[in-house]
């Protein structure tokens, strides 16, 4: 959760946005959650989203759209006063990837071989080189590794 406290708001495309509203948006039963993910279903109940979709129709649950060039919507949105952004997803990291638009990578690997599933970042156009600024080993195996893209 530390990661989501070090930003004003989140970015999410369609898809992420409609799973963790499904998941945290009231009156989700948060009492159902284990204790330990109930802090994070009320900070992400509780935080600015944006989201980038052509096809939803309307956001709400604090959330507003994010509409036009995303190149130009996601620099317009860094430039404004704060934290920053945490992006979320997989189709949108790619894009954000391909317009140079991360500033700072958190790849969170889990003890578990799933064998399926989207493959992050599959399909970047060129090899991005990234530096390791930070790293937490949790007690259930969970590794969170914090990079930089290298200048």
């Amino acid at each position: 959760m530390a990661n989501l406290n070090r930003a004003d708001a989140l970015l999410f495309g369609r898809v992420t946005y409609e799973m963790m509203e499904a998941a945290f948006r009231p009156p989700a039963p948060v009492e159902e959650l284990p204790d330990w993910m109930q802090p994070f279903a009320r900070t992400m109940d509780a935080a600015k989203k944006y989201v980038v979709s052509r096809t939803l129709e309307r956001v709400d649950w604090n959330a507003e759209f994010v509409r036009g060039d995303l190149e130009s919507a996601v620099r317009q949105l860094k430039q404004e006063p704060g934290k920053g952004l945490f992006v979320g997803g997989v189709k949108l990291p790619l894009a954000l990837a391909e317009l140079g638009l991360i500033d700072e990578y958190e790849l969170v690997v889990h003890p578990r071989l799933a064998g399926h599933g989207p493959a992050l970042f599959a399909g970047l156009s060129k090899p991005l080189d990234l530096r390791l600024v930070g790293r937490v080993e949790f007690r259930s195996g969970v590794m969170a590794m914090r990079y930089e893209p290298r200048k």
